[in-house]
């Protein structure tokens, strides 16, 4: 694919819709220059592929994938190889689905217990975050899948989250925010980044050019695309201006409506316009020429999935040798999360997991003698 030539090819038109998605999960396709659509999709602990319109909130189904555990408990790890071996087994389900990118791993810090999403971050320590997410995120593109940092910058809430304007000092930006993406970004190069959707220091993250230019590009050196969270573009022209690459989801006309006339006006640029264009072609391109025919080893994923998690597990103190149990020791078993246990966060990281364990079924394989209580209704 001959980029700069496409580029010099394209009507205004077709420029100003690729730049925004086809719908919930897709580029635009332009038929007449040969350029294919690609797949994006969740998320950071497996593939949430959703199959036609699908949503960004987990109300739908998605195809069965492997449910690793989360970067709440796998930051528990220290572990970056682990890290590693998750996103390498996630890029092969990705890559069997027909996925050219997916949007993981989540390094914003966490500041406060009440953000919604502290379970798809790793840390409070911005160091432990970005070697993590290095990890992850090369264990993906050695598949030849992307990966999609996010969400950038200082996104510690849910609440209003399209509104928040989170105010943050340089040095508090630089040494605990920035942290992390700085390092993953630097370090592992991802193919894509994503602005988060609220405001930093005034201005919305999708149009903060601070953040997407001088801090982002020129600064760390990042050669990816930048891709909106789904629905943070407030204005697509100065979002554009600012250093977004790519609107997502579609927004069926609405956004290229507003290019055009900008484009006329004289408020956004030619030039401005192109270098989105191009930075989608180069994604399109790399997502492209790595699809190929590929089958993952279900089992082999489970099994890395719990030996994850078991690496995970902090134990705090093993008063008097108590632990491990013996097989022929009773054991009393408290409450229905044995049953249907919560073994994720939901929207965007709510898996269809292919296989899931419960305890008292781990119990019935194990012959193991026990009782159980299930307490009180879920």
């Amino acid at each position: 694919m001959n980029i700069n030539r496409l580029v010099e090819t394209m009507t205004r038109e077709e420029k100003v819709a690729l730049v925004s998605g086809y719908d919930q999960w897709h580029t635009v396709e332009i038929p007449r220059l040969g350029i294919p659509s690609i797949m994006v999709s969740d998320g950071p602990h497996g593939l949430r592929k959703q199959g036609a319109e699908g949503d960004h909130l987990g109300i739908g189904i998605s195809t069965p994938s492997t449910c690793f555990p989360p970067a709440a408990t796998s930051a528990n790890s220290w572990d970056p190889g682990l890290l590693y071996a998750m996103g390498q087994a996630i890029g092969e389900e990705a890559l069997q689905e027909g996925v050219s990118v997916v949007l993981g791993p989540g390094v914003n810090i966490k500041r406060s217990p009440l953000c919604g999403r502290n379970f798809e971050y790793f840390s409070e320590d911005p160091w432990l975050a970005g070697e993590l997410a290095k990890g992850w995120i090369e264990g993906v593109q050695s598949i030849g899948v992307g990966a999609c940092i996010k969400h950038f910058a200082a996104n510690s809430q849910e609440r209003w989250r399209m509104l928040n304007d989170s105010l943050v000092d340089e040095r508090a930006l630089r040494e605990i925010y920035l942290a992390a993406f700085e390092h993953a970004v630097r370090e592992a190069q991802p193919w894509t980044l994503m602005p988060a959707y609220n405001k930093l220091n005034g201005a919305y993250c999708c149009e903060n050019q601070e953040l997407l230019e001088s801090i982002l590009r020129t600064e760390w050196g990042f050669e990816g695309a930048t891709i909106s969270d789904w629905g943070a573009v407030n204005d697509p022209t100065l979002s554009i201006r600012a250093g977004l690459d790519l609107e997502m989801p579609a927004s069926y006309g609405v956004s290229a409506q507003q290019l055009e006339e900008d484009l006329v006006s004289g408020r956004l640029t030619e030039h401005a316009l192109n270098k989105a264009v191009r930075r989608v072609l180069e994604l399109v391109a790399k997502g492209q020429a790595q699809k190929r025919e590929f089958r993952y080893d279900a089992d082999a994923h489970h099994g890395l999935a719990r030996k994850i998690a078991a690496e995970s597990a902090v134990l705090l103190k093993n008063t008097d040798g108590v632990l491990p149990l013996s097989k022929e020791q009773k054991v009393c078993i408290v409450g229905q999360f044995a049953e249907h246990p919560r073994y994720q966060g939901t929207g965007s990281s709510q898996i269809n997991p292919s296989r899931l364990d419960t305890i008292l079924g781990l119990l019935e394989k194990e012959k193991a003698p026990y009782t159980y209580a299930k307490g009180y209704e879920l």
